[in-house]
């Protein structure tokens, strides 16, 4: 691969032009519709899309590196294009041609809607119902957390499935379809333009063709393409988080000075020694980041590990290196200006997106102990 393709060099034109410009606005709430739209115009959207549809046909690591810029330049953007790229890749597996071709064309923003009030962080086995009802498909549900709900234009759905035996089922619902709501909007400690809402549904009817795959084939959609793709985009959007931390702090402690001493806080023995706390972690992680596309490209037998530690190592350093950043930029780190606790605040969000941490800690362990995952 080339040291900087197109699409990298249109990713970083956006952000620089677009996405940092709106960071502080988004912060306060407002989805980055623009960001989005700009995404879409440079055929970012459709990353993942076949070329068959006119997308661009790249990869899990091609996607990876512009949420990674993404998310380094707003948190909130860089999850709404993470969960994007998750449905995407649901769809183009499973979706119907015209809804691939939309989105390729970048005029179609998808999503995952599978954490419910029921089940919360067992995002496996949802509570919600899917029945047959004259030839259509009703859904009901309490999803309790759907990023950019209210705002996508298609939800990848999980439900119980409507005959099979198993846990769940996956369904491409429509944002339009009627009896879908959301009880209330966002207002989070962090991501808080991510629009990471609620969403009820009160008998939503779709066609039996809006099924993806096999009734009762969700959980390993969910395993196989699902978890992959988010754990490792989730992971990429906290390294690019935790990189312009790191970038700011430094940044800062460089320039900031103690005008009696004519010193800087860099020139601190003890402000270096938490710079380099966070250089290391960040390495530490964006090195996993890497290693685990490697696993995934080359079919190690290690790749499912990898895959479920990328998230919980990117969740862990991510919210030790903010704190330390916090602590770097002292008093001013409250400051807006400054920058860096907004990235605070987003980081803190990493741990308890699910799978938790907490939740990828038993699997991790489950795994390395020889017993099944569920």
């Amino acid at each position: 691969m080339q040291s900087d393709p197109g699409y990298l060099q249109r990713a970083r034109r956006i952000v620089d032009e677009v996405i940092v410009p709106h960071a502080c606005d988004v912060d306060r709430g407002e989805f980055p519709r623009t960001a989005m739209r700009s995404l879409g115009a440079a055929g970012l959207l459709g990353l993942l899309s076949g070329e068959d549809v006119g997308g661009a046909g790249l990869g899990l690591r091609a996607a990876a590196e512009v949420v990674e810029l993404v998310g380094g330049a707003c948190g909130s953007t860089g999850m709404v294009l993470c969960m994007h790229y998750c449905g995407t890749a649901v769809i183009e597996r499973h979706g119907p041609r015209p809804v691939r071709a939309a989105i390729a064309a970048g005029e179609h923003i998808t999503t995952l809607a599978f954490s419910e009030a029921g089940s919360r962080s067992h995002f496996w086995a949802p509570v919600s119902t899917a029945r047959a009802v004259g030839g259509k498909i009703r859904l009901d549900a309490e999803k309790s957390w759907s990023t950019s709900a209210g705002q996508a234009d298609s939800y990848v759905w999980s439900s119980q499935p409507v005959a099979a035996q198993e846990l769940s089922t996956l369904w491409l619902v429509p944002a339009s379809a009627p009896g879908l709501s959301i009880p209330r909007p966002f207002d989070g400690l962090g991501l808080r333009g991510n629009s990471s809402a609620p969403i009820r549904a009160d008998n939503v009817l779709v066609d039996e063709s809006a099924m993806l795959g096999l009734d009762g084939g969700g959980l390993d959609i969910m395993m196989t393409t699902v978890l992959p793709h988010f754990q490792v985009l989730s992971a990429a959007c906290y390294v690019g988080l935790v990189d312009a931390a790191v970038t700011g702090a430094i940044a800062h402690a460089s320039r900031a000075r103690f005008a009696h001493i004519d010193q800087t806080l860099a020139d601190l023995p003890t402000i270096r020694a938490f710079v380099a706390r966070c250089v290391v972690k960040r390495d530490m992680a964006r090195a996993l980041l890497k290693d685990t596309l490697a696993a995934l490209e080359g079919n190690r037998p290690d790749a499912q590990l990898r895959v479920l530690e990328v998230k919980a190592a990117a969740a862990e350093v991510a919210t030790e290196v903010t704190g330390l950043v916090m602590r770097i930029c002292g008093g001013a780190a409250y400051r807006k200006d400054v920058g860096v606790e907004r990235q605070f605040r987003d980081a803190h969000a990493a741990t308890v997106m699910s799978p938790t941490t907490d939740l990828l800690y038993d699997f991790i362990g489950r795994r390395a102990c020889g017993m099944p995952m569920l």
